[in-house]
């Protein structure tokens, strides 16, 4: 069984597609929508303004972990309520 190993700060996710986070060029980062009426669309970008890779929904109440390239950038929709971590896995 795979355990989170938690490698940075928790930060709130930028809510400006051209502002996004790398979260220290991290590789996996837990997002959690601490929002119990809103589900956010998140946006991952190649860097912060540059092409966007893709989007999803994260629904409210919920927690997603993301894989992305060190240099992409993660933002939301809206609001201030999606929260992110930079983690790894451990055995």
């Amino acid at each position: 069984m795979s355990r989170v190993l938690i490698k940075g700060t928790q930060i709130t996710v930028p809510n400006s597609v051209g502002a996004g986070t790398s979260f220290s060029e991290a590789t996996l980062v837990r997002l959690v929508n601490t929002a119990t009426g809103t589900d956010r669309v998140v946006t991952v970008q190649e860097t912060a303004g540059g092409t966007t890779v893709g989007t999803f929904t994260i629904l409210r109440g919920s927690v997603e972990i993301l894989e992305k390239q060190t240099t992409h950038t993660v933002s939301v929709n809206a609001g201030t309520d999606v929260l992110g971590a930079k983690i790894g896995y451990t055995n």
